[in-house]
């Protein structure tokens, strides 16, 4: 797996070292939980509309949500949010006070919604605190750049490697996993007909690299694939 984990792929952000809620004192950290709710989406569910009042940060507890850009009928889709990730940051300045994606469960979720007046209020208190949300945006950041090459820059072989790569890498953590999305919503992550990724997934199959059974993938040859990735 230490391969996978260190492929710079593209669909999330790779697992971090960043808590910012660890540089709380034990005052703030019962401020947080006084000003939250823990609500439960299922797959599919809206979690955050773009456009609306942000009124909460949202953190991740348990699940995948998709972000992404919505625009005339049509999405983009920005990155997954696993578990441990916040949504809603890009609505801390006071002039920025709406949703600038839309956020839907990938699968069910579990979500912490804390009060983003409160958030704010840490921000101010608590330099450490401050410097590690920071640290995420730019980490969200660096990764968004790197979707956009991929979407714009990679053939279809290489999209689908990027994107395979990625949940085995930095979203499930294991050469093999249970995917619950459907070959459309793949097809939607790695920016490609359903079409294309059933034909491009048999010809990872035929070639070695990928095993599929039923819903289970399995990364078989990972160099293979960020070869295709690197080239593709």
């Amino acid at each position: 797996m230490s391969e996978i984990q260190n492929i710079k792929a593209s669909c999330t952000v790779p697992k971090s070292s960043i808590h910012p809620f660890e540089y709380l004192t034990p005052d703030q950290k019962e401020i947080i939980e006084k000003n939250k709710v823990v609500i439960e989406y299922n797959k599919g569910e809206i979690i955050a509309k773009q456009g609306t009042f942000t009124t909460h940060i949202i953190y991740i507890c348990e699940g995948l949500a998709k972000v992404y850009y919505e625009d005339d009928h049509k999405s983009l889709i920005l990155r997954i949010a696993p578990t441990g990730s916040l949504i809603g940051l890009t609505s801390l300045p006071t002039n920025q006070n709406v949703f600038q994606y839309t956020a839907s469960a990938y699968v069910d979720t579990e979500v912490k919604l804390i009060d983003i007046n409160i958030i704010r209020q840490l921000i101010l208190e608590n330099g450490r605190f401050a410097s590690a949300i920071i640290d995420v945006l730019c980490e969200v950041a660096i990764q968004k750049n790197g979707r956009f090459f991929c979407l714009t820059h990679r053939q279809a072989f290489g999209k689908l490697a990027d994107i395979i790569l990625c949940l085995a890498g930095n979203i499930f953590k294991t050469d093999k996993f249970e995917l619950t999305l459907s070959r459309k919503e793949l097809a939607e992550l790695a920016g490609m007909s359903t079409e294309s990724v059933i034909r491009t997934l048999k010809k990872f199959q035929d070639d070695g690299l990928i095993k599929i059974t039923g819903k289970t993938f399995e990364v078989i040859d990972a160099d293979g694939l960020m070869r295709i990735c690197h080239t593709g």
